[in-house]
């Protein structure tokens, strides 16, 4: 059973977050999973101005993806910053290079999923997951979140990313805020959630 965390991060909090995903899976008994980055499409030189390039040398290890790796998987848990409500332009970028894997229907009955992080606590962390949503569903993909039954995601006594959607952090409107514990025990659940319903899945298809 394989399974793929493919993220775009800037600054390293969506990356965080993809660790606790990766993890909560591998905790799956029979789950294979690899940890892929998106393409980036800003300039190295506009990475240095904003900020950004010493933040992405933490995770220049992690292979970037091609839309062809995706149709290897059993199941899919996409992460990224939210753009205005939306996704980031990188991850949109993979996701437009799929239409041969549409074609052919490749992703047909495959687990997807999809965590986020936003500079505020309100800055679109529903949209931008319950947009890439439709994306999955072109694509015939089974789409899973967060339960309630992770009570994490009802949490009133901090202020924390992630809800029923999937999970997500709040960077701060400087970026300095990192992912709390909640939040990445919430990513972790995720990646467990999503590995178990895979590997029911796949064994439904092998009985």
């Amino acid at each position: 059973m394989k399974i793929h965390v493919v993220f775009y991060s800037t600054y390293g909090h969506v990356y965080k977050l993809a660790e606790a995903v990766a993890e909560g899976a591998r905790s799956v008994d029979g789950a294979e999973v690899k940890l892929f980055q998106v393409a980036e499409l800003i300039p190295d030189e506009v990475l240095g101005k904003i900020g950004a390039k010493a933040a992405r040398e933490t995770f220049s290890h992690v292979p970037v993806i091609s839309p062809e790796d995706l149709g290897d998987a059993d199941a899919i848990l996409f992460g990224t910053p939210t753009r205005f409500g939306n996704m980031a332009a990188q991850m949109r970028n993979l996701l437009d290079q799929t239409g041969p894997l549409w074609a052919k229907g490749a992703l047909l009955g495959k687990v997807g999923s999809v965590f986020v992080s936003t500079s505020t606590q309100h800055g679109g962390q529903e949209t931008t997951i319950t947009s890439f949503h439709t994306t999955l569903l072109h694509h015939g993909m089974i789409i899973a979140g967060v339960p309630y039954s992770q009570k994490r995601i009802s949490t009133a006594d901090e202020i924390s990313g992630g809800g029923p959607y999937g999970a997500g952090t709040i960077a701060g409107p400087d970026g300095s805020r990192q992912p709390s514990d909640n939040e990445l025990e919430i990513a972790r659940f995720q990646g467990r959630h999503v590995a178990e319903i895979a590997r029911a899945l796949v064994r439904g298809k092998e009985a």
